[in-house]
């Protein structure tokens, strides 16, 4: 098992970032790609990237952006989305980056008097088409460079995307990740769904959680994180400390040296 560390708003230079990193004795960044610094057109200059790697020795996960929408009804938008990722699988190979997480987008609903309509829902035989032509080129992508495509939770798995992940986690080239936080705030009710597919899990977004304020720091919120460090070790997943400041990182990782004897 890994543990990491998010890229945060208040570092905004790669090479602070991987020194804080180090400092931590972390394993590995998750370069976010919500952020201006990580667009594509910036992860292809992988010869800094795999300086500052080689200098510091620190690994990096990607997390694509969290509009991303493959499925998307404007085939020109969601060609842009597929030549995104299609771009920053051709990166992480590069970079040796083992992991690119992503969302699940909820698309777009309609508000009706008594109900809100998701079109995904509706539109399944659009939605089924969209993913299984997402999968062929991730998988034609990737080919044999062992870096896995994982699908995180969010605020609630619908039924639709249920669907649309187990067809995705029939090829190797997907997996899933387990946000803790994100399932404690929306009551757990991803989990039965993400153990039911335990052994596709390799990636777990780590933080603590009261109600549904979540990014704290470890120790200072109400998720038996005991139970969910036992599982990620069980499957020898990376773990993202992912928690939004300096301040609550440190608090973490000081948390995690404590206490990790005692349960891992």
């Amino acid at each position: 098992m890994q543990f990491g560390m998010p890229t945060l708003i208040e570092i905004r230079d790669l090479e602070d970032t991987m020194r804080l990193c180090r400092e931590l004795d972390l394993d590995f960044v998750e370069l976010n790609m919500n952020l201006p610094d990580y667009q594509t057109h910036r992860l292809e200059h992988t010869e800094k990237l795999l300086e500052l790697k080689e200098r510091y020795q620190v690994e990096f996960t990607i997390h694509l952006d969290e509009n991303l929408n493959v499925c998307d009804f404007n085939k020109e938008v969601a060609e842009a989305y597929l030549n995104t990722v299609k771009r920053t699988i051709a990166a992480a190979k590069a970079l040796g980056a083992p992991i690119l997480n992503m969302h699940m987008n909820h698309g777009v609903y309609f508000t009706l008097p008594e109900q809100k309509v998701e079109l995904f829902a509706v539109y399944q035989e659009e939605y089924r088409e969209a993913w299984k032509r997402f999968r062929r080129m991730c998988e034609e992508e990737i080919g044999d460079a062992g870096i896995r495509i994982c699908i995180e939770n969010t605020d609630g798995y619908r039924d639709y995307e249920k669907q649309a992940i187990r067809y995705l986690l029939e090829s190797r080239a997907f997996g899933l990740t387990w946000d803790i936080g994100h399932s404690h705030s929306v009551q757990d009710k991803d989990e039965p769904f993400l153990m039911e597919h335990e052994e596709r899990l390799l990636h777990f977004h780590i933080h603590d959680a009261l109600g549904t304020k979540n990014h704290r720091a470890l120790g200072t919120g109400e998720i038996d994180l005991a139970q969910r460090l036992q599982i990620a070790e069980r499957h020898g997943c990376r773990c993202v400390l992912e928690t939004k400041t300096v301040r609550a990182l440190r608090e973490s990782v000081d948390w995690l040296k404590e206490k990790q004897s005692a349960f891992l």
